[in-house]
């Protein structure tokens, strides 16, 4: 716990047959969201087919803990917020629309939801360099800009983890001399 309570992960691959190579994750901090009692406020809840009901993160905070160093998220992101903008196409609000203008990583997307939202757009350019572009519709300059910006997230992923890399090693060579 203590170390969990400092940043670090867990993981446990599962053995059982119906669950087969799926890994389950458990940490206590996820760099670049909130506080645990803040993102359980958030969580959104679902039932499965068999009426078991899971509590899972909203989907604003699990795409925000998905901006790591590692490539599979990255489509991840994509995907999840495609599907979403997809889904609710009919149906914007004013949280939707700030998500999908802060997050769409689709060229072709950002830039029709920029203009589909001027007005929204327009507030979000000074926080993201990618909505500049979308409102110009250029969709070469939106895809530099969200290649930077994955940059940035990855090197701040790497930054974070990097730390709590050396404590682990630490940990280990302080346990391989205590085993000697």
């Amino acid at each position: 716990v203590e170390y969990l309570a400092r940043g670090h992960a867990v993981h446990f691959r599962c053995r059982h047959p119906e669950a087969e190579r799926a890994r389950l994750d458990v940490m206590s901090r996820l760099r670049g969201v909130d506080p645990f009692p803040e993102l359980w406020e958030r969580r959104t809840s679902y039932t499965l087919l068999d009426g078991l009901e899971v509590e899972v993160l909203a989907l604003p905070d699990l795409v925000a803990s998905k901006k790591t160093q590692r490539d599979k998220d990255w489509p991840m992101i994509r995907r999840l917020v495609e599907a979403n903008y997809d889904r609710f196409y009919d149906a914007p609000n004013g949280a939707r629309i700030r998500f999908w203008l802060r997050e769409l990583r689709t060229p072709e997307l950002l830039v029709e939801c920029s203009a589909r939202f001027a007005e929204e757009a327009r507030a979000a350019v000074g926080e993201r360099a990618a909505v500049e572009a979308a409102m110009e519709g250029d969709e070469s300059e939106v895809a530099l800009r969200l290649a930077a910006e994955e940059a940035r997230e990855r090197e701040l992923d790497r930054a974070y983890w990097a730390p709590l890399k050396a404590e682990l090693e630490q940990i280990r060579r302080r346990r391989r001399r205590e085993q000697r």
